[in-house]
């Protein structure tokens, strides 16, 4: 059974969360600062973590901070009243792997966190289908039956960064880490460039997946479902 933990001060917006939840058949746990949040992780590891931005202690944006570095790759959604672009900026460069602004409909809430689950299963495959073709992460190819389709080595890993969160905004700054890693001297460009070139490369593959510029933030790629 996935376990969600449910961050969360607000008594009513916590039981309500655990309620749809539970319904959808997760469990759930609770905590109501970061503090709490983490003493629950050391118990009883959860499966992704639902956190709110205001609470004392320990706010949300310490809590995403300590997560992300205790474990890279625990999905994490932020919940919160602020819905500026600075604030999701935040959240995505804390490690967040999506933003929900308060109100909003529980069901939303849960498509959201079977969207990013999702993801991350695709992630631990090491392989990725868009449409007809087949990214393999230990192979380094990209195929399409019995066509193999070389790229260079960082289109390659940029796409199959972007692919294996399909949805999921990614910050520029996070793909230079992911792609090119923290000792990278270049600049933000740089990524802007090899998206061109992806953009350009599979131009006539658009029916099976984009690459969408989230202004002011970075990119998500987009599957044929959501086109």
């Amino acid at each position: 059974m996935t376990i969600v933990l449910v961050v969360e001060d607000d008594a009513n917006m916590s039981e309500m969360i655990s309620i749809v939840l539970k319904c959808e058949g997760y469990r759930v746990l609770g905590a109501v600062n970061g503090k709490e949040a983490l003493e629950e992780m050391e118990r009883s590891p959860a499966d992704l973590v639902v956190l709110d931005v205001m609470m004392p202690i320990m706010d949300g944006w310490d809590l995403c901070r300590e997560l992300r570095l205790l474990s890279p790759e625990l999905p994490i959604i932020i919940i919160t009243a602020k819905h500026e672009t600075s604030q999701k900026v935040k959240g995505f460069g804390l490690g967040a792997d999506d933003y929900l602004v308060k109100p909003f409909d529980p069901q939303e809430l849960v498509i959201r966190i079977k969207a990013v689950l999702r993801r991350y299963r695709i992630a631990a495959d090491k392989s990725v289908m868009l449409g007809s073709f087949k990214l393999d992460r230990l192979r380094g190819t990209v195929s399409d039956g019995d066509v193999n389709l070389s790229l260079p080595l960082k289109e390659f890993e940029l796409l199959y960064q972007l692919a294996s969160y399909p949805g999921q905004i990614f910050m520029r700054e996070q793909l230079i880490e992911a792609v090119w890693g923290f000792d990278h001297e270049g600049d933000e460009r740089t990524v802007d460039v090899h998206i061109k070139r992806l953009r350009d490369r599979f131009a006539d593959y658009s029916h099976f997946f984009r690459i969408v510029t989230i202004r002011g933030i970075g990119y998500r790629l987009e599957t044929e479902s959501d086109v």
